[in-house]
């Protein structure tokens, strides 16, 4: 767990966007009060003991020419779910993979991937794609229109 302020305040920061530089840690060590080898010792001992489970850059995808989205729900079982999750999460175009069993019988569907791509015929693509990787014929696509909100966690 975190004991000191400059390990939160450390952790305030990279909640945001790294800094844009040569350095990026030692910057971040800089503002802290911290030497660089503290500041990646602490990222390192947290991955290591499960606080946090990755540490890296996030691709803003509209701006890397992305501007096209589907969240895909599929109907799986469990068993098929866990047999096809993992060949969905590993296609290039999907950046979320998820099982997520509903309640309600009205909504079948367990299975959920999050596609990104240049147009939405390319998105359709990958979506008769994995339903041929996966075995899956049962989905719904669900196009996004726009972004109302995207931004990650602050934990401190």
């Amino acid at each position: 767990m975190v004991a000191t302020e400059k390990e939160r305040a450390v952790l305030r920061m990279v909640q945001r966007d790294l800094p844009d530089s040569l350095t990026p840690y030692a910057d971040l060590a800089a503002e802290s009060g911290m030497t660089e080898d503290e500041v990646l010792d602490l990222l390192r001992s947290m991955k290591e003991a499960g606080s946090i489970r990755r540490f890296g850059a996030t691709l803003r995808h509209q701006r890397a020419g992305f501007a096209h989205n589907a969240l895909v729900a599929w109907k799986a079982t469990l068993h098929e779910a866990d047999r096809a999750g993992p060949l969905a999460a590993e296609h290039h175009s999907v950046s979320h993979c998820y099982y997520r069993p509903s309640p309600s019988p009205d909504w079948p569907f367990t299975l959920y991937t999050m596609i990104h791509g240049r147009s939405g015929e390319e998105c359709r693509t990958v979506v008769l794609d994995l339903a041929a990787r996966t075995g899956l014929r049962e989905y719904a696509v669900l196009e996004s229109r726009r972004e109302l909100k995207k931004i990650s966690m602050a934990y401190f």
